[in-house]
Formats: C-alpha cells, sequence, structure tokens
C-alpha cells in the first residue's frame, strides 16, 4: 500500500505512460526494438540497464504497456513527490529492507501490472555487472516472468543546451529481450535459491545486453 493507504495506481500509471510517450518521441527518436516479447497480458517485471537518468522515462514512454518503477526515494521532492505517486510510481529506500515498497511491488504484481527495476541498484556503467538481491526476490516470490531491457545511447553524447541529456531528436535505442522464469521451478525462496535465481538473472541479463548491442551496432 503506499502512504495514502492506497495500492499503486494502475490508471496512473497509464497517465505515466501517455506523458512519456508525448516527451520522449517528442524530444528524442526512440528506436524501439522487440516490444512484442513482454507479454501482453499478466504480471511482468521489466528489468533495465541504468546508465542514465533518462533510461526510466524512456522505457515509461516506450514500452507496450504502463510501467510502475521502483524509484529511489531521493527522487521524491518538491512537487515530483506527488506526480511520481499520481502517475503510480513506486518510492523505495535503498538503505534499508523497504517493507512498504515491497508491498508495493508485489502489489502490482499480484494485479497483474508490470513492475519495473534496475537490478543494478544504482545508476552505472548500465552493464549489469553487480546486481542486487531485489529482481531475484521479486520474481522468485510472484513467479511473473522477466524481461530484459536495454536502454543505449542514452549517455553516449551530451545536449550542448543541456549537458544532463543526449541532444535533441538524437536517437536512443530501447531493446527488448525474450521473458524468462528467474526460479527453478521449485517454489524455494530460501537464500540459496535467491542467490542461484539472481545468477541465472545476471546471466541472461548479460547475454541480452550484448546482443543489443550487436543488433544496434552500439
Amino acid at each position: 500500500m503506499t502512504d495514502s493507504g492506497r495500492a499503486p495506481s494502475a490508471a496512473g500509471a497509464a497517465v505515466g505512460r501517455r506523458i512519456g510517450i508525448g516527451l520522449m518521441y517528442g524530444l528524442w527518436r526512440p528506436r524501439v526494438l522487440g516490444a512484442w516479447r513482454v507479454p501482453s497480458a499478466g504480471p511482468v517485471i521489466l528489468a533495465v540497464n541504468h546508465a542514465h537518468g533518462l533510461d526510466g522515462p524512456m522505457l515509461m514512454g516506450t514500452a507496450p504497456r504502463p510501467v510502475h518503477f521502483l524509484i529511489k526515494k531521493e527522487a521524491f521532492v518538491g512537487p515530483l513527490d506527488p506526480f511520481l505517486r499520481g502517475i503510480g510510481q513506486l518510492k523505495v529506500d535503498r538503505d534499508t529492507a523497504d517493507r512498504k515498497a515491497i508491498t508495493d511491488a508485489l502489489g502490482v504484481l499480484a494485479q497483474g501490472g508490470v513492475l519495473g527495476i534496475f537490478p543494478e541498484g544504482t545508476r552505472g556503467e548500465g552493464d549489469f555487472a553487480s546486481l542486487r538481491a531485489g529482481l531475484a526476490y521479486f520474481a522468485v516470490r510472484s513467479g511473473a516472468p522477466v524481461v530484459p531491457v536495454a536502454v543505449l545511447g542514452s549517455k553516449e553524447r551530451q545536449s550542448r543546451l543541456t549537458p544532463a541529456v543526449p541532444p535533441l531528436r538524437s536517437r536512443v535505442d530501447v531493446v527488448f529481450g525474450d521473458a524468462f522464469e528467474a526460479g527453478d521451478g521449485s517454489g524455494r525462496r530460501t537464500r540459496k535459491a535467491l542467490d542461484e535465481a539472481t545468477v541465472r538473472i545476471q546471466e541472461r541479463l548479460t547475454a541480452h545486453l550484448a546482443e543489443a548491442r550487436r543488433l544496434t551496432g552500439r
């Protein structure tokens, strides 16, 4: 449940998707590959590499379904707080076992929604080199399939007008991979099972990133 006592808003996430489509396609030139690989219904987790602050909004505007992202609590400041909540995004404290964020995220999946996660935990090289255990926990606990997503080109160059973002009208590639099950089919949620799932996830995400770079020439 959210602070206001309500589950994350599916309608709000749909509004967020429309906003994302307008902004991302209006300011840049997204090229989307493999969006058909995202299941058209039912719970799914999108595991996204994270090299730039644009990656989340870019995915919200290019994914075929509305996405509820787990976003660090530091982003929920000032007017962004009610806005992000209003479009169905989830606040998470990365420094603790944030039980409310966990409940909200599992609630999204229980309702057949799409959960977006940066499995690296924070912005970095975007190469899936170091994964936190959160993605494995959500995938094994919910049974939702994981779809790897590579966002490429968001940090290759900087805009001369606004260095914090890529040049306006530049191309950003968003490549969706094949859905897969993170668990081993046993339903176990032990530490060992989660560690094994994390290794399995990392192998699939790393392989997808390499294939996405091959496909896009990046």
